[in-house]
């Protein structure tokens, strides 16, 4: 009994204990509550306040930033918009280079189409001649002529391309000449095998026209000429790209009398001839200044045989006037004086004077050695009609 009062007394013990700790802990949950609640809304005010301020600070501390950004979008934009116009345009500049170079590729490659023709080579070489002759100043009308043609001992026709007049009546011939077939297929070979093979046969192309030109023997047909022919090849590389796979030819044009010659070269040396027509029109002009001046030195003694027969003309007419006076003076006014004496007469009559003055002789040495010749030279009736 005593034990079930015990336990019926120790539940009842831990109820109240139960309800007790539960009404505190409803308490306490209501002060926490409230505790919370009020630190809630503190916290939100003070937040709110803090965010005002926050907000005020910020509005007054980013606005010159938001200009500023405002600003920079604006450049961004217009930088944006001349970029994309600046890359349309170098869009459109790039396609119209890609045209470009795709319509120069087709024009070379016409070009070089037309260069493989023999007729445009050898049409092509005599234009670039013709233009050299006119940079180096020989002009057609004066010292050159164009496809001047002769016959060699066989009754062939020869016909060079040019032909230079040099003074004294001499003449130095060129002739064009363009093997390019071998040269533009050593340009598109793909290996350096290929290239020195088309080289070897270009080579051999510019050593045949040497021969060729050689055989021909110009400075035979146009006499008087040195014992050479100009072999005109219109560019610079191809006689050096010959040389490269046959340095032989630099001996064997001089050795058979053919001078190849780029334009370089042949402006240099009808330069030479311009020259030479230069100061052959200077001995001209000299030569015919001396001839001038012969005639006018003997021309200058025909004049002073005359002048001097003026001056005696002119002495012997001063004498006669001094005798006509004399007599005038002595005989003729005496008796005319008379007439007055007697009344027939009113009035003086005036003496004349005689001449005191003489005309002065010649006595330069040129002019009196002249006038001495003259008179050698020409018979007594000559001088009198002269």
């Amino acid at each position: 009994m005593l034990i079930g009062a015990f336990v019926v007394g120790a539940i009842v013990g831990g109820l109240a204990v139960w309800l007790v700790l539960r009404e505190r802990v409803r308490a306490h949950r209501r002060t926490a509550d409230e505790v919370s609640a009020t630190f809630r809304s503190l916290s939100a005010e003070a937040l709110q306040q803090n965010s005002d301020s926050f907000l005020r600070l910020a509005q007054s501390q980013l606005t010159p930033i938001a200009e500023t950004l405002k600003t920079f979008d604006e450049k961004t934009t217009a930088l944006d918009q001349q970029r994309q116009q600046a890359y349309g345009s170098l869009i459109q500049q790039v396609r119209s280079l890609a045209e470009g170079q795709e319509r120069l590729r087709a024009e070379t490659g016409n070009l070089r189409t037309a260069l493989r023709a023999p007729h445009v080579r050898g049409r092509w070489g005599e234009l670039q001649l013709r233009r050299v002759v006119e940079l180096a100043g020989m002009l057609p009308h004066c010292d050159f002529k164009e496809q001047a043609s002769t016959r060699d001992v066989d009754g062939g026709l020869l016909i060079p391309d040019l032909v230079v007049n040099l003074p004294g009546g001499k003449h130095v011939v060129v002739d064009a000449k363009a093997p390019l077939a071998a040269y533009l297929d050593s340009l598109e070979a793909d290996d350096e095998t290929g290239r020195k093979s088309h080289l070897q046969v270009h080579a051999r192309q510019v050593r045949d026209h040497i021969g060729k030109l050689a055989a021909k023997r110009y400075w035979q047909q146009f006499e008087p000429a040195p014992e050479f022919v100009i072999m005109f090849l219109p560019d610079e590389t191809y006689f050096r790209a010959a040389c490269e796979a046959d340095p032989g030819l630099l001996e064997a044009g001089p050795e058979s009398g053919v001078i190849p010659s780029s334009p370089t070269t042949l402006i240099g040396l009808l330069k030479v001839f311009a020259y030479a027509w230069q100061q052959e029109t200077i001995a001209e002009d000299a030569r015919e200044i001396a001839s001038l001046g012969r005639e006018l030195y003997d021309r200058l003694g025909v004049f002073a045989s005359h002048f001097s027969k003026v001056g005696r003309a002119l002495d012997t007419a001063v004498g006669a006037y001094n005798q006509a006076t004399g007599s005038l003076e002595r005989r003729l006014l005496v008796t005319a004086r008379k007439f007055e004496q007697h009344g027939a007469a009113s009035g003086e009559l005036e003496g004349v004077q005689p001449l005191d003055k003489s005309p002065l002789p010649l006595t330069a040495v040129e002019l009196t050695r002249a006038e001495a010749v003259q008179t050698e030279l020409l018979p007594p009736a000559a001088d009198a009609a002269g």
